[in-house]
């Protein structure tokens, strides 16, 4: 049996991830929860699977334990603290870190110091603390296995090959709503039209990621650190059936692909259950009637998103960091409509360009880019 401690439980990895639980009872248990404000959905989820300790967004915590049942045995914790406390709890053998955004970090980065294998679904991590967070790993003895699904892709094609053999690694992007879409009228694609997905269910950040590109972007950082492989070996094709989830090319020529529907439940139960694989319950590629499978070039000049996230990860210095503030509050203000589709790479290349580079040691100086970064953007945005 193995205990669970899954960060981010009301969001789409999150939910997924508790199917897959419900469908193994004999192999997995909920140890502890954490989520955000969505506390009607985090209220049944405790009923169903009993955690022993929930954490909830900050000033919740009274209100969450008057909801639930009287006599129900359960820790409700809140805020920055109550992540880590959960994260961190003795017995959770494994953490699965699915929070959206820079929220993530730090819970995760203490469930590391504390030993405990990660499945690994927040790229922020990596994109803001690579280094830092891949150390502690090392240090610490335990795996971080992917949970995205073209990085868990990569994972398997890796496996029981050398990686001196390795020419390339292709991630694949699904283009997003936008793929067809003429450039002139980008300034014109509200929030509407951003959040529907052509293949995959997503919370509203990472669908909005998705339509930019960003998204693919962050999957370059994330898989830079994840994998160890400089980013220059690290490629990007547009392939909209989302069929292909990575290529990986080895010096003889040899492309080994990972192929399956686009169901997010699929790397979930490889990650929680590595290295066995279980007959989760997800719907199956039928080769017959897929017909053509479609790679292409992104095109850069109307996503010009993934150019700037291969320019923060090369030129380092704090960039990483700053990319992906700008790209959080940006987007933010796009769904609250005080930004236009477009202005969200132009307010991230101001962010970037307006910052003094220098080396991040520390937490405390990512998290210090973090906040200056942030600030940055807000200025930005009002005087757009």
């Amino acid at each position: 049996m193995k205990h669970i401690v899954l960060l981010g439980s009301t969001g789409s990895i999150g939910r997924s991830t508790l199917e897959i639980v419900d469908q193994f009872r004999e192999r997995y248990r909920v140890a502890g929860l954490a989520a955000g404000s969505n506390l009607t959905l985090l209220r049944e989820q405790v009923e169903h699977f009993e955690p022993g300790v929930v954490s909830v967004k900050e000033g919740f915590a009274a209100q969450f334990r008057q909801m639930l049942p009287r006599g129900m045995k359960v820790e409700v914790v809140s805020g920055p603290e109550g992540l880590e406390h959960v994260a961190t709890l003795p017995h959770g053998e494994m953490v699965v870190s699915s929070l959206v955004g820079s929220v993530g970090l730090l819970p995760t980065l203490a469930a590391i110091r504390a030993g405990k294998d990660i499945a690994l679904a927040n790229k922020e991590c990596l994109v803001m603390a690579g280094e830092v967070v891949m150390n502690e790993a090392k240090k610490k003895g335990i795996r971080i296995l992917p949970i995205d699904s073209e990085h868990s892709a990569v994972y398997q094609c890796l496996i029981g090959h050398r990686k001196v053999d390795l020419r390339r690694i292709i991630l694949t992007a699904s283009g997003g709503p936008f793929l067809n879409y003429p450039q002139e009228k980008m300034g014109e694609v509200t929030p509407e039209m951003a959040l529907v997905h052509p293949n995959w269910q997503m919370g509203k950040k990472v669908t909005i990621d998705s339509a930019t590109l960003m998204n693919k972007g962050l999957e370059v950082i994330e898989a830079h650190f994840l994998f160890d492989v400089p980013v220059d070996k690290i490629e990007v094709y547009i392939h909209p059936q989302s069929s292909i989830h990575a290529l990986i090319e080895y010096i003889d020529g040899s492309l080994i692909a990972q192929l399956s529907y686009p169901d997010m439940k699929v790397p979930i139960a490889y990650a929680l259950s590595y290295p066995e694989r279980l007959p989760v319950a997800a719907s199956r590629l039928n080769l017959f009637e897929m017909g053509k499978l479609v790679l292409s070039p992104p095109d850069r000049k109307k996503f010009p998103a993934l150019d700037l996230a291969y320019q923060a990860i090369n030129e380092g210095g704090g960039l990483p960091v700053v990319l992906n503030a700008a790209n959080e509050v940006s987007v933010e203000a796009f769904l609250c409509r005080r930004l236009r589709f477009h202005q969200i790479p132009e307010t991230i290349e101001q962010v970037m360009n307006g910052f003094a580079k220098r080396r991040l040691d520390t937490i405390e100086d990512i998290l210090d880019v973090d906040q200056w970064s942030r600030e940055k953007a807000e200025e930005m945005i009002r005087s757009f």
